[in-house]
């Protein structure tokens, strides 16, 4: 439910999970809300209650807010955006999204504070894992490099794959590493180890996700690593794209639009970088 109100609220980044196949996000999108939505009173302006509603609009003006109030966290107003509860600042600064993970938003700079901080982590973790354990697919100089936590039997996991030479036309090495979804010692497990295992692991992961497996070896590999560390930076699903730095950058995403979500990115880390006392 984060993840449908994080994309509502228009936010800077999405939770991982695996996604629905393209008929049925095209219907999911297309599909017309049964009731719709309560518009709230509109409260006096320059109160609290008022600087929340601006709060959430700031963030995508097309939500509406059905109803705002006072919340059980001192400070905070608790507002009702597209059926999910959300906490904004009395000085509408700052947003928080409860329940699983949560995150924390500067609502002026459009911000996911919980995401930078999670980020740093994510990188340390990720950086634990050799390069040499990783299946690489890059160009001869790429311009960025994205760690993607993948599964051979998943859907977009595929897709992406289909895709990995237009990655790689777009300047972007592809670092996999893996994320066998139905757990440790399913057949999916298995067939991971089998490609982690295989003498040409690159050959390996393009045949398995063509429904060409090699044949199960259980070799001394690092699968199980790879698996415990997509757990703790907070997968749910794959595919999970990864920046350089950590910043989760979504499920599945086209060449192009990754592309350019990479350049906007760095656009960011540049400008704050400049900004910075004695920069």
């Amino acid at each position: 439910m984060k993840r449908i109100l994080l994309a509502a609220l228009g936010a800077l980044s999405l939770s991982a999970c695996a996604q629905a196949p393209d008929g049925a996000a095209r219907a999911a999108g297309s599909a017309k809300p049964a009731v719709a939505a309560v518009a709230a009173a509109k409260p006096k302006a320059g109160t609290a209650d008022a600087r929340a509603i601006e709060a959430v609009r700031l963030l995508n003006p097309q939500v509406e807010v059905e109803r705002v109030g006072a919340a059980p966290l001192p400070g905070f107003r608790e507002a009702i955006v597209a059926g999910q509860v959300v906490y904004v600042s009395d000085d509408g600064r700052y947003l928080f999204l409860p329940g699983s993970g949560g995150a924390l938003f500067d609502v002026n700079a459009r911000k996911n504070l919980s995401e930078d901080a999670m980020a740093a982590v994510r990188k340390q973790l990720i950086d634990t894992i050799p390069v040499s354990e990783r299946i690489v697919f890059a160009p001869a100089k790429p311009k960025y490099t994205v760690t993607v936590f993948t599964d051979v039997e998943c859907g977009y996991c595929r897709k992406l794959h289909s895709e990995i030479a237009e990655y790689n036309r777009q300047g972007i090495a592809i670092q996999y590493l893996a994320f066998p979804r139905m757990g440790l010692g399913s057949d999916d497990y298995k067939k991971m180890v089998a490609v982690w295992c295989s003498p040409d692991r690159r050959k390996a992961l393009t045949d398995a996700k063509n429904d060409r497996t090699p044949k199960y070896t259980n070799c001394k590999s690092s699968v199980n690593m790879q698996y415990d560390i997509g757990q703790r930076v907070g997968l749910t699903g794959t595919p999970m794209i990864l920046s350089a730095d950590g910043t989760q950058l979504g499920g599945y995403i086209p060449p192009a639009a990754l592309r350019e979500a990479l350049d906007k990115l760095a656009a960011e880390r540049a400008q704050t970088a400049a900004v910075k006392p004695g920069a």
